[in-house]
């Protein structure tokens, strides 16, 4: 159906295609095939440079100086917002250096591979937990995976992680949605961006309070060690350090959340690359690139902003200083010059790499989390589900930053431990 269309009509960025079809893999093939880097008008006379190559992606993600995130986050449908038009948050994904690296490291040791490490029992716990209420005496049943499994999953284990009380999780994952699917009817609460602010405004209230309980009663979570941070020998400011709360809640469960739910789906999908896990017994090597596949694959989070500080060229074309990069990872993760066969799933496969969880000063600090979480699910997985289909279609996210899956209708048969 893209070939049909000139590049210029291409729709990579419009949410209602992420939600009817997912991520454009037809118009990403064509664009890295004939252009890119290639420009998009948008609504408003404000438009961006589509970035498709991996090389390219890689390349302007690694020289922060000369291609900054601040001015943008991401690119949404109605242009490439300028920074101050709606800055509702000051927080990693938006800094530049040297800010970025001084306030990552305000959390960063709780996010160590060590410090992830000794999660694992308590991720492994939560896990069984989970699979032994779908499995009851090993029936066959239905469910809903992101319900029943990666979406209590992802938010038990970061909510227990940032110390909120077991009574407020639920807060958590519905400030989640009304973020991450800010364009999305189902959890719209205000018309355009009001709706991010008023969630975010309820976020923020809560924090502030949670945040001035730690500071008189220290506990071992990331709300007490962000609450006594210093920068620059003070205490974090309070748009700082609860926009740090808010990326923690948002990205620490949407994204693997969606990963988990798109990796099912996958192995759904292509039941030979499962049987290969279940065959090995779910070996922990299998396992680990399997993980890596998923991620790949799945891409969690599609793309992201970089500005262009100055003039440059790339790739023949003239970027004019102050222009966007849409830099779009799940077509970087598809690129024919960095994978071999990039359209097939291998759990198998290696070399892989992927930008899954980014590249440069920006790469996932919650990286290590993710991995625990998904290898522990897919292992367990292989272990003990017996029969897994689809009993309806996949429900998507309406979105082109994070158009991850609401709903995956399952029936399967899990053996009871």
């Amino acid at each position: 159906m893209s070939e049909a269309l000139s590049l210029d009509d291409l729709d990579v960025i419009g949410p209602d295609t992420y939600v009817a079809h997912g991520y454009p893999h037809d118009a990403w093939r064509r664009l890295r095939r004939e252009s890119p880097i290639h420009w998009f008008d948008l609504p408003g006379g404000v438009g961006f440079w589509a970035v498709t190559r991996r090389a390219d992606i890689v390349w302007i993600s690694k020289q922060p100086e000369r291609f900054v995130n601040g001015p943008r986050l991401a690119i949404f449908e109605q242009g490439a917002p300028v920074q101050g038009e709606r800055t509702f948050v000051r927080q990693l994904l938006n800094m530049d250096p040297p800010d970025h690296g001084v306030y990552r490291n305000a959390a960063s040791s709780w996010f160590t591979p060590r410090a992830i490490t000794r999660r694992r029992p308590e991720v492994e716990r939560i896990t069984r937990e989970l699979l032994d209420e779908m499995a009851g005496d090993g029936e066959m049943r239905e469910g809903d995976f992101v319900a029943d499994l990666a979406a209590p999953l992802t938010l038990s284990v970061l909510a227990d992680m940032l110390g909120v009380p077991r009574e407020d999780w639920q807060k958590m994952f519905r400030w989640t949605n009304q973020i991450a699917g800010a364009s999305d009817p189902e959890y719209v609460n205000e018309p355009g961006f009001a709706g991010v602010e008023q969630t975010r405004n309820e976020l923020f209230t809560y924090f502030a309070k949670l945040a001035e309980a730690r500071l008189a009663d220290p506990r071992d979570d990331i709300v007490s060690v962000l609450s006594h941070a210093k920068i620059d020998g003070a205490p974090m400011r309070p748009l700082e350090l609860l926009s740090y709360f808010l990326v923690l809640v948002v990205a620490g469960n949407e994204t693997t959340r969606n990963a988990a739910s798109g990796g099912l789906l996958a192995m759904i999908q292509h039941p030979d690359e499962f049987a290969k896990l279940k065959e090995s017994k779910a070996d922990a090597r299998l396992v680990d690139t399997a993980v890596e596949e998923i991620v790949r694959w799945t891409t969690p989070v599609n793309q992201f902003c970089r500005t262009a500080v100055d003039d440059v060229e790339l790739r023949g074309k003239k970027i004019r200083a102050g222009d966007a990069f849409c830099l779009f990872y799940a077509s970087a993760n598809r690129d024919e010059e960095a994978f071999d066969a990039p359209d097939e799933f291998r759990i198998d496969r290696r070399p892989n790499p992927h930008l899954g969880f980014g590249i440069g000063e920006h790469f996932c600090l919650g990286a290590s989390l993710a991995r625990l979480e998904l290898r522990v699910i897919f292992r367990d997985l292989a272990r003990r589900l017996e029969h897994i289909e689809l009993t309806g279609p996949v429900d998507r996210m309406r979105s082109s930053f994070l158009p991850g899956i609401k709903r995956m209708p399952i029936r399967y048969r899990l053996r009871p431990r």
